[in-house]
């Protein structure tokens, strides 16, 4: 563990340390884990989450039923808390906590309750790793302000001009908030030097979770970028939550046919690369992140 856990914790809880959507240590984004938080309040969760370091960390304890976690009752709550506040949903440390579990239980299906909505996730061996793939809530985009866009821009650095007008702004859920705004060019994505205060501002107003950045590189492959101001960072390099949305974002805007699988690269840019995987269903408005996750 990063340093010491604090003081104020009801317990001292193992903390497992992974990075997700990734092969490597050298990539994906770290999570910490904690498969027992029986004990822990929210302030001591918060508390642990800042200690930690990473953008977001997972607390589990039992499911709502109240059953021990076993390896045939797989039914857990889950709670996300960044270094600042707690997170309705968090993909990437959902992936880390369901290949922890798969390593405490073995493959198979788990159920995680989550503050957005039940997020069931299936784990898988394949070519000897686990790989996880978790299911989102339902999900929902929506049109965005032209004003609130400009202000986006403006505190991004980014120019009208340097938009993909292919792919329109929208605000995107599946879990959490995210404004989704597509650049015309690589190149425009690989800059990223943002004014944090005043795009943490609009996103608190919004309620938003990230502002995802995009850059289509063809029919299914895109390159990502999430700024995360609002948990006291200045990017993500792995962002599940915010994959989930742009599947419901691409289907909405039929980028994409009814049953696509999308590949997303993100965390290059920051040095952490990072793979995530997106299913769209024509049958099942929920979208499907599947990702890898190292124990670190």
């Amino acid at each position: 563990m990063k340093g010491s856990l604090p003081m104020n914790a009801a317990i001292t809880p193992d903390v497992l340390h992974y990075t997700a959507f990734a092969t490597s240590p050298a990539g994906g984004n770290g999570a910490g884990v904690v498969l027992d938080a029986t004990g822990l309040d929210d302030a001591a969760m918060t508390a642990i989450a800042a200690e930690l370091g990473y953008s977001e960390s997972a607390f589990l304890t039992p499911g709502p039923d109240g059953a021990t976690p076993s390896a045939a009752g797989r039914s857990f709550t889950l709670r996300f808390f960044s270094p600042k506040a707690e997170v309705d949903f968090c993909g990437h440390a959902t992936v880390a906590t369901a290949v922890a579990l798969g390593e405490q239980f073995g493959p198979g299906h788990f159920d995680l309750h989550t503050q957005a909505g039940l997020v069931p996730v299936d784990v898988r061996e394949e070519n000897g790793a686990l790989k996880a793939t978790l299911t989102s809530v339902p999900p929902q985009v929506s049109e965005t302000d032209p004003a609130d866009v400009a202000e986006a821009l403006s505190a991004l650095g980014w120019a009208d001009g340097e938009l993909d007008a292919a792919l329109p702004p929208r605000i995107a859920y599946a879990g959490v908030r995210h404004l989704v705004l597509a650049s015309a060019t690589r190149e425009r994505l690989a800059r990223l030097d943002y004014d944090f205060d005043r795009l943490l501002a609009l996103m608190r107003r919004l309620d938003l979770t990230t502002v995802q950045l995009v850059w289509r590189e063809s029919a299914t492959v895109f390159h990502v970028r999430d700024p995360f101001p609002v948990g006291g960072v200045v990017e993500d390099a792995a962002t599940g939550a915010a994959a989930a949305a742009f599947g419901a974002y691409a289907r909405e805007l039929g980028l994409v046919p009814p049953d696509a699988r999308l590949t997303l690269h993100q965390g290059h840019d920051m040095g952490r690369p990072s793979l995530l995987e997106v299913e769209l269903h024509p049958d099942d408005e929920r979208i499907r992140v599947t990702g890898t996750a190292v124990r670190l």
